[in-house]
C-alpha cells in the first residue's frame, strides 16, 4: 500500500504491488529488474543477490535489489521451482518520449504451475496446472443410479497445450488424481466456500501452490474449447482454468487444443501410495528416477515420447481391444529389428514438437528455435520411408501411412534463415543470401560500403605517411579513425576532428567518413528490420500449420514409446502377455520377474518365481523369512500386471491374466505424523480403502497387515480380513504374515492357498535364502537367524534362542493354535465361497461376520488339575503371572520377569 512521502515511482509499484500480493515482483527500471520492500528482503536471501537500499539518505530507506534483465529467465526459475510466483512488470511505452511517469504494467505472471520448460532436466516431465470445482448439490452425472460425483478436475500443460477433465466422486479422488499427475499449482473458485474448506486444505497440506480465480468471462475461446463437453460442471472447471491462464498468461494461448473428458475408471486405478510401494515413476528411498520402473522402460529418444511413456505408466488400459492394439505394434517392432532401428536413428533428430508449437502460439519461437524445428522436420521422410518399406510389417506400414511430414515448413525454413541463427531475432544475420532482395539489397550495400572503408583507410595511410593508422568501428562511438600517440605528430593540423582521447591513441573522425557511417547504419537498420519483418511472416506461417505439428508431434510420441518398449521387450526378454477373453479371474504367470530388482543383480543371479491363481483360488498366503522375497513376489506380480496393461510386453517367460480394474498395495511400514496418524492407523486406512473399493476383478496386496498392534488384537484383525476377503471381496489377493497360525484358514475357505518362500539353515546353522515361492505353508519365521544376518551381538542372539526355547517348550505350540484359527473360521457362517463379483459393504462385513477370536498364544493348565498338588514355587509363578499387567511392559521388562520365572522354575525342580 503506498505511503505518503513515496515517490510517484514508488506510489506506481505499490499499486501493482497491492493487485500482485503472492507475487514477487520484478519491476523494470532501465536494464534492471528490481525487487523492493519485503520482496528484496526475501528475494535477496533465495536468490543470493546483492541487498541494498533506494534513498539510502532519507529517514525510511526502501530495501532493493537488481537483476539484469538479461538473466532474469534462471533468477525467475529459481523462485517458481521453490513455489513462489513472479509478477513481471515492464515498461509499456519508451522512456525517452513518455511524458511523466513511464507507464509500466504486468505483462505476464508465471507461477508453478504455468512455467514453461526450463533449461534444466530432459523434458521427460510434463509440468501439470490443474483446476478443481465442487458442485454443492452433488447431482454429477445426472442419471438414474448412478454414484454421484460432485468434484471435476481439469488439468492443462501451458508448454504443449494438452487440456483433459474428469469427474471424481470425493476429495480424496481428487487428491490421489493430483498426485498421479505430479500437479505443483491448483486454481480453486473464489466463491466456493465449501471446496476452500475442503480440497483446498488437502492441497496445502500436500505443499501445492493454491490459487484462487473469478469466474471466468463469457468468451468464443472458452466456448470453443469447451464445446465437446455435455456435463456444465465440466464446463465449468474448464472455464475457470482457461480464465485463470487468460488472466496471468496475457498473450495469444492458440496452442491449446479442445477439451478431452477422460474416465478415471477407464484405466487400472492405483492411488499414490501403491506409485510409490512399486516404484514406478521414481525410486521411493532417493526420490530420483534412477531405480524406478520408469527409468528402465525409458528407452525413448525424445523427449515428448518420455512424457507420453510416464503417461502410460501411471494410467494402463482396462479395453482389451485398446490394449492389443499397442501389443501389436510393439510385436512387430520387435521382430522388424533393422525397421526399429531406422526410426529410432531418426527420432534422435527430432526436438520437441509439442513444446516447439507451442512457442509459435505463445509468441517465444526463436531462430534456433525454427532450425530445431526444420531439422525435426527433415528427419520425418526416412522414418516414414522406413516404416512404409516393402519389407515393413503392414501394421507398421500403416503407422508411417499416416504420419504428415508437413514438409512445405521444413521447405520454408530451410530456404529462409541460415544454418546456424543468433539468440536475438532483431539483430539481424537470421535471412539466407537470395530468399529476399531487399535484404540481399542492403547486404551488398553493406558490402560496398565496407570495401569503401578498407580503400578509405588505405588512401589516410598513404596521405598521411602513418603505416598503423586504422579505420574502427565500436557501439558506442561508431567508425572513427585510430592514431597512436606517437605518430601524431605526423598529422596535419585540422585534417581530422578529435572524437576521443585514450592513453595511447586518439579518434578521430571526418566528414566524409561520418556521412559513410550514416549509409552503413541506414542500410544496417533497414536490413536488421527487414529480416526481423520475414522472420515474424515464417513464424506467423508455422503458428498456422500448429495444429498439424501437434499431430504429427503425438504420432512420433506414439512411434517413439512403442519402439522403446520393443526395444526393452527385446534386450530383457520380455514376453506377450495374453488375456482371458472369457471373463475367467485365473492368473498363470511362468517364471516372472520384477523387473527393476533383476536390473540390479549381476546376470543370472535373479530367480524367477510363477504365479498360479486358479479360478476358484483367488487368495494366496504368503509365509517365510524376513528378506526371502516376499515383498519382491507381491511387487512383481503388480509389475507384471501393470505392463501388460499399458501394452507392454511382461518379464516372463509367459503370462495369462485377467483385465484388472484396480490395485491396492499395503507394503511397508510407513507413518504419517503430520496427519497425527501411526504407522498403524496408516496401515488400517489403506486396508480399509481397499476392503471399502475392491471388487473381484481387483487385485490386491497385503504385506504383514497387523503386525502394528498387540498379538492378539494384530492376529485377530488379518484373520478377519482374510476372510472378509474370502467371503465377501473375491478379489486376487496376495497377505504375506508372519503369524503362521493364519495358515490353518485354507482348510476352512477352499478359496485360500499356501504359499512359502523358500529357506533352509546350513550345517554351521545359517540361513539360506532359496528366494523360490513353493507350494504349502513355512515351517517357522527364522526371526533369529535374521537378526544374526543383521549382526547382533553373539549373547543376545543365544538369550533370543534360550527364550524361544522356552516358549515353545512351555506354550501351548502353534498346532494347538492353529487349531483355535480353525475353529474360529468354522464358527462363522458358512463357509462356501461365494462366485458373486460385487464387493460387499462394510456394514455388510460387520453384521455377516464377526472378528476373529482372540486366540492365546499360550495355555496354562488349570490350577489344580485333578490328582495333582501345585507346589508353592508353581503357584507363586502363577500368583505373579496373574497380578502382571502385560500391557504395560516394556521389551526389557517381559525379558527380565520371563528370565525370573524360569529361575522360580528351576529352583521348583
Amino acid at each position: 500500500m503506498a505511503k505518503a512521502t513515496d515517490t510517484p515511482m514508488m506510489v506506481q509499484y505499490h499499486k501493482i504491488k497491492d493487485l500482485y500480493p503472492d507475487a514477487f515482483l520484478f519491476y523494470r527500471l532501465g536494464d534492471f529488474y528490481e525487487l523492493f520492500e519485503d520482496d528484496a528482503i526475501k528475494g535477496a536471501k533465495i536468490l543470493e543477490l546483492t541487498l541494498t537500499a533506494r534513498n539510502k539518505n532519507s529517514e525510511n530507506p526502501v530495501p532493493m535489489a537488481g537483476i539484469p534483465y538479461h538473466a532474469a529467465s534462471n533468477y525467475i526459475d529459481i523462485l517458481v521451482d521453490a513455489g513462489y510466483k513472479v509478477a513481471i512488470v515492464e515498461q509499456m511505452e519508451d522512456p525517452a518520449t513518455a511524458k511523466g511517469m513511464v507507464k509500466r504494467d504486468v505483462v505476464q505472471l508465471i507461477t508453478p504451475g504455468t512455467k514453461l520448460a526450463g533449461q534444466h532436466g530432459d523434458g521427460k516431465t510434463n509440468n501439470f496446472l490443474a483446476a478443481v470445482v465442487h458442485d454443492n448439490a452433488g447431482i454429477h452425472p445426472a442419471k438414474k443410479g448412478a454414484v454421484p460425483r460432485p468434484y471435476a478436475l481439469a488439468y492443462i500443460d501451458l508448454s504443449t497445450g494438452e487440456l483433459k477433465a474428469t469427474f471424481l466422486e470425493s476429495a480424496d479422488e481428487v487428491m490421489d488424481e493430483l498426485g498421479a499427475l505430479e500437479v505443483k499449482e491448483v486454481v480453486l473458485a473464489k466463491q466456493d466456500d465449501l471446496q476452500a474448506g475442503d480440497v483446498a486444505q488437502l492441497v496445502g497440506e500436500k505443499g501445492l501452490v493454491v490459487s484462487f480465480q473469478g469466474e471466468a468471462e463469457a468468451s468464443s475461446t472458452i466456448t470453443y474449447l469447451t464445446k465437446d463437453l455435455k456435463d456444465h460442471l465440466g464446463q465449468d472447471v474448464t472455464a475457470l482454468l482457461l480464465q485463470y491462464l487468460f488472466d496471468t498468461q496475457k498473450r495469444s494461448l492458440d496452442h491449446i487444443m479442445p477439451v478431452q473428458a477422460y474416465e478415471r475408471q477407464a484405466y487400472l486405478v492405483f492411488n499414490q501410495v501403491s506409485r510409490v510401494n512399486l516404484d514406478l515413476v521414481q525410486n521411493a528411498r532417493t526420490k530420483q528416477k534412477a531405480g524406478s520402473l520408469f527409468a528402465l522402460l525409458d528407452e525413448t529418444k525424445t523427449a515428448m515420447g518420455g512424457r507420453l511413456l510416464k503417461q502410460w505408466l501411471i494410467k494402463p488400459l482396462k479395453n482389451l481391444k485398446d490394449i492389443k492394439a499397442r501389443q501389436d505394434v510393439v510385436a512387430a517392432f520387435k521382430e522388424d529389428f533393422f525397421t526399429r532401428g531406422t526410426v529410432q536413428d531418426q527420432l534422435k533428430y527430432v526436438y520437441d514438437l509439442e513444446r516447439l508449437a507451442a512457442k509459435a502460439a505463445l509468441g517465444t519461437l526463436n531462430a534456433k528455435d525454427m532450425v530445431q524445428l526444420k531439422k525435426s522436420l527433415q528427419a520425418v521422410p526416412a522414418l516414414q520411408g522406413a516404416l512404409t518399406g516393402t519389407s515393413a510389417d503392414p501394421i507398421l506400414q500403416t503407422l508411417g501411412n499416416d504420419l504428415d511430414p508437413v514438409s512445405d515448413l521444413a521447405d520454408l525454413i530451410e530456404a529462409a534463415l541460415v544454418e546456424d541463427p543468433p539468440v536475438s531475432v532483431r539483430d539481424g544475420e537470421l535471412i539466407k543470401e537470395g530468399y529476399d532482395d531487399l535484404v540481399d539489397s542492403y547486404k551488398q550495400a553493406l558490402t560496398d560500403n565496407q570495401d569503401w572503408l578498407a580503400n578509405y583507410q588505405e588512401e589516410e595511410r598513404q596521405a598521411t605517411g602513418i603505416p598503423t593508422l586504422k579505420v574502427k568501428y565500436n557501439k558506442n562511438f561508431g567508425y572513427f579513425i585510430e592514431v597512436t600517440k606517437a605518430n601524431l605528430s605526423k598529422l596535419e593540423e585540422g585534417r581530422y576532428t578529435r572524437k576521443q582521447t585514450l592513453t595511447n591513441a586518439e579518434r578521430f573522425t571526418t566528414a566524409e567518413l561520418k556521412e559513410h557511417e550514416d549509409l552503413i547504419f541506414a542500410a544496417q537498420t533497414k536490413r536488421y528490420d527487414r529480416e526481423y519483418e520475414l522472420f515474424l511472416e515464417i513464424r506467423r506461417k508455422v503458428k498456422a500449420e500448429m495444429h498439424r505439428l501437434q499431430h504429427l508431434a503425438h504420432d512420433l510420441a506414439t512411434i517413439d514409446v512403442l519402439t522403446a518398449l520393443a526395444d526393452v521387450a527385446e534386450n530383457l526378454h520380455f514376453t506377450r502377455p495374453t488375456f482371458h477373453g472369457d471373463g475367467s479371474r485365473a492368473v498363470n504367470i511362468t517364471q516372472g520377474r520384477h523387473p527393476v530388482v533383476e536390473s540390479l543383480l549381476p546376470a543370472g543371479e535373479y530367480v524367477a518365481n510363477d504365479v498360479t491363481f486358479p479360478q476358484d483360488k483367488f487368495i494366496q498366503l504368503v509365509t517365510g523369512p524376513n528378506m526371502a522375497g516376499k515383498s519382491t513376489y507381491m511387487r512383481q506380480i503388480a509389475i507384471i500386471v501393470i505392463l501388460a496393461q499399458m501394452g507392454s510386453f511382461v518379464p516372463a517367460d509367459a503370462a495369462e491374466l485377467p483385465i484388472f480394474d484396480q490395485i491396492f498395495t499395503r507394503i511397508g511400514a510407513n507413518d504419517d505424523l503430520v496427519a497425527g496418524r501411526s504407522t498403524f492407523m496408516v496401515e488400517m486406512a489403506e486396508a480399509n480403502l481397499a476392503l471399502q473399493n475392491a471388487t473381484a476383478q481387483s487385485l490386491i496386496l497385503f504385506d504383514e497387515l497387523g503386525r502394528g498392534t498387540a498379538t492378539y488384537d494384530g492376529m485377530a484383525l488379518a484373520q478377519a480380513i482374510i476372510e472378509f476377503l474370502a467371503k465377501h471381496l473375491h478379489a486376487t489377493t496376495v497377505f504375506a504374515t508372519h503369524y503362521h497360525e493364519l495358515t490353518a484358514l485354507s482348510e476352512a475357505y477352499p478359496a485360500i492357498e499356501n504359499v512359502h518362500v523358500g529357506a533352509k539353515l546350513t550345517d554351521d546353522g545359517r540361513l539360506h535364502f532359496l528366494h523360490q515361492v513353493q507350494p504349502g505353508a513355512a515351517d517357522r519365521s527364522y526371526g533369529i537367524q535374521v537378526a544374526a544376518l543383521a549382526g547382533l551381538p553373539g549373547s543376545l542372539l543365544q538369550n533370543a534362542e534360550s527364550i524361544l526355547a522356552t516358549l515353545e517348550r512351555e506354550g501351548a505350540g502353534q498346532v494347538e493354535v492353529e487349531e483355535t484359527v480353525k475353529k474360529a473360521a468354522e464358527g462363522t457362517e458358512n463357509v462356501a465361497v461365494e462366485t458373486s463379483t460385487n464387493s460387499a459393504s462394510m456394514s455388510d462385513f460387520t453384521q455377516d461376520n464377526r472378528l476373529a477370536e482372540e486366540v492365546p498364544l499360550f495355555e496354562i493348565a488349570d490350577a489344580k488339575p485333578e490328582g495333582k498338588t501345585l507346589s508353592d514355587e508353581q503357584a507363586s509363578v502363577l500368583k505373579r503371572l496373574q497380578e502382571t499387567n502385560l500391557n504395560k511392559l516394556t521389551p526389557l521388562d517381559a525379558l527380565n520377569l520371563l528370565y525370573q520365572l524360569q529361575e522360580m522354575g528351576e529352583n521348583d525342580g
